[in-house]
């Protein structure tokens, strides 16, 4: 119990803060702008300021405060203590999660462009790693024993990893109380896994992100009375990367950097389906649509309430597996991950995550190229042009197979005539 109080202190520390703080963060959105319309692509019908972010934040920077207090006067065991095989400047590093609030809240008021959105990304990303945040080897899984050192492209990996991170939660911020959720949920899984290992760093930042994200929870649950923002989802999602780092030593073995990736599997598989989602169709990844898990389960008729929830159970299901696989053999492990593949998979198959919700029509009144949803009358057209033109494809393949087709042998028709 004694080994226990510093993190429920910093936890407490961390709710406490963002929930005193939520009230001024949305006095300030409404100030500055920074307020979400109803429009096509959202599902709240009435304006909501966004900029949570900046509670969040306040609620993370207390209970560093409170860490650091603790530290001092009551004799807590000192947390900024990297792994031996690391070596990280921790102010840098906060100077990294600045950024990224920074670039949040700007684009939450002033609606930044995608480019220098992803540049302050970025930026964010290369401080941490200029920090120490970094994997400089990887355990060899092919020859045991044996490491594969990255040299310089650690540097460029861990950038992508980062702004990777980041993105999985802003993309799937779609409903009310979702992407806080789902990185409470992630950031107490994080937490175990950092506690067992003994990186008290990853083990206090998991836990203050956990409190923070229940404490905007009680504003941010349907019906939400502010929104995350950019500011927050962008924050939650470097925090948990930064964090799946941590946790992990600069040698890393392959379980440790899967377990973070089974956590957040829900957002990076909903991260994954918009890509794939949006090449079938032909146009810009960047390009928004209604295509993501929450909106396909509002589609299925499942309100709000009832959407979260389930996505919850599907994140609190990895999360379980994950903790299972990291207390188990090798062969358990496959087993397990592999199962919960299996069942991933067919959620995103049963919800249609990866078909196109967007298509290319030319508009013959215009006479341009437009991009039309399945509420737009050009969309069936371009569906069944779609189909046609896969059937055609297949139909070419089978011609091209041997006893398939105009081309079949002699023996193939006589065998017919038999």
């Amino acid at each position: 119990m004694e080994h226990a109080m510093p993190y429920l202190f910093v936890a407490a520390a961390a709710f406490l803060a963002t929930y005193l703080c939520v009230p001024i963060a949305k006095r300030l959105a409404r100030r500055w702008g920074a307020i979400d319309y109803p429009s096509k692509r959202r599902i709240n019908t009435t304006p909501i300021p966004r900029l949570g972010g900046l509670a969040v934040f306040a609620g993370l920077c207390c209970a560093l405060i409170v860490e650091i207090a603790g530290i001092k006067l009551l004799g807590w065991p000192p947390i900024l203590i990297p792994h031996p095989s690391m070596s990280i400047n921790y102010p840098l590093l906060g100077v990294a999660f600045l950024i990224v609030v920074a670039t949040g809240a700007v684009d939450d008021v002033r609606s930044l462009s995608p480019k220098k959105k992803l540049l302050g990304q970025v930026l964010a990303a290369c401080v941490a790693a200029s920090a120490g945040l970094l994997i400089g080897r990887v355990v060899n899984p092919l020859v045991p024993g044996t490491e594969i050192d990255l040299g310089l492209i650690a540097y460029p990996i861990t950038v992508i990893y980062l702004v990777a991170f980041t993105n999985i939660i802003n993309l799937i911020d779609g409903l009310d109380g979702l992407a806080a959720g789902i990185s409470g949920i992630a950031s107490l899984s994080m937490f175990s896994f950092a506690v067992l290992s003994g990186r008290l760093d990853a083990a206090t930042l998991s836990i203050a992100l956990f409190g923070a994200c229940l404490a905007f929870l009680r504003y941010n649950f349907h019906p939400a009375t502010i929104f995350l923002g950019d500011s927050g989802s962008l924050l939650l999602g470097f925090g948990l990367g930064t964090i799946s780092l941590l946790n992990v030593s600069r040698t890393a073995a392959l379980t440790s950097l899967i377990i973070p990736l089974i956590v957040a599997g829900v957002p990076i598989l909903d991260t994954l389906s918009a890509i794939v989602r949006r090449r079938r169709a032909h146009v810009s990844i960047g390009q928004a649509d209604k295509g993501h898990i929450h909106h396909r389960l509002i589609q299925e008729g499942y309100d709000q309430r009832q959407a979260v929830l389930l996505i919850y159970g599907w994140c609190l299901l990895l999360s379980l597996g994950a903790v299972i696989i990291n207390q188990v053999s090798v062969g358990p492990r496959i087993v397990i991950f592999l199962v919960l593949l299996a069942c991933s998979a067919l959620f995103a198959s049963r919800l249609h995550l990866f078909e196109p919700v967007l298509r290319h029509h030319y508009n013959p009144k215009t006479k341009r190229d437009e991009i039309v949803t399945p509420e737009d009358p050009g969309f069936a057209d371009e569906e069944r042009a779609a189909a046609e033109a896969h059937e055609e494809r297949i139909e070419r393949l089978e011609e091209l197979l041997p006893g398939k087709g105009p081309h079949r042998s002699r023996d193939a028709h006589a065998r017919e005539d038999d």
